[in-house]
């Protein structure tokens, strides 16, 4: 992923270098794009703001009282899969169809005649996200408090917690770039990412024990990448074991970053 010539090279100028670390520093300046974007239409953060909170809240009251005996109960076990679900619908969903529509808007094509690498667009992209991911989080614990929930383990492992969270959603983003610069309609973007969310999403514990769901869908469950993230999330902040999750977590994220940046990047250089 690491480029090394300017887009220049593509336009027949005379190719510059570009140091390592400037992709680094033009990464995070073309995040800091996203974020200002952000700051200027902070109505787009309504479903990293209001989704958390519904989710929540729609959980713990519907299947609190018939999943667990009580709302109180439920919430221990819910948020941390509630905390998961916010990452994925913070970041992906909007990762991959902002991407598409700056693509199509030419908004690539400028950057392209910039020194900066083939990959820093894509990488300033997914960093940008970080910020609804923490944005997201911080809500959701604002919310979850208030009605009793509460960390049982500790400082240290509740922001290990949010650490492995991000940095899953961060890997498992670069699948969502990979669609949203392969596909060429926004709407099928999205139909294409929502429908990639829901099973990953829901696919899990989360809402229910394992032992209480069918066969096939137990079978999912244990493959799921994202059920090891809410596992060790759940281990994290209200206990239980966790090492086995954590090192899942960990390689299920590795393996998603090997696999699909490169095809991302690859796909971005053939379009643009």
């Amino acid at each position: 992923m690491s480029d090394t010539l300017t887009a220049a090279a593509d336009t027949g100028q005379t190719p510059l270098p570009v140091r390592r670390l400037g992709l680094v520093r033009h990464g995070f300046a073309l995040a800091g794009r996203n974020i200002t974007k952000i700051r200027r239409n902070p109505g787009s953060l309504g479903d990293a703001v209001f989704a958390p909170i519904i989710f929540l809240l729609m959980f713990v009251y519907l299947f609190g009282g018939a999943v667990a005996g009580s709302s109180h109960a439920y919430l221990q076990r819910v948020f941390p899969g509630v905390l998961v679900l916010t990452v994925i619908m913070a970041g992906l969903v909007t990762t991959g169809v902002n991407l598409n529509i700056d693509i199509k808007q030419g908004v690539f094509d400028r950057f392209r005649s910039l020194p900066i690498g083939r990959s820093v667009p894509l990488v300033g992209s997914v960093l940008g996200d970080l910020v609804r991911y923490l944005l997201s989080i911080a809500v959701l614990f604002a919310c979850a408090y208030p009605m009793g929930f509460r960390v049982t383990t500790g400082v240290l492992p509740a922001l290990a917690a949010v650490g492995l969270v991000v940095v899953f959603g961060f890997c498992l983003a670069w699948a969502y770039v990979l669609i949203g610069v392969v596909v060429r309609t926004t709407s099928v973007v999205q139909s294409v990412v929502v429908l990639g969310m829901f099973p990953l999403a829901f696919g899990t514990d989360m809402v229910a024990p394992r032992q209480t769901l069918p066969g096939w869908l137990q079978a999912w469950v244990s493959v799921n990448p994202v059920n090891h993230v809410v596992a060790a999330a759940r281990g994290l902040l209200v206990g239980g074991p966790v090492a086995g999750a954590v090192t899942a977590t960990l390689v299920w994220s590795a393996v998603l970053f090997v696999v699909f940046a490169p095809l991302a990047v690859l796909a971005y250089r053939r379009r643009t």
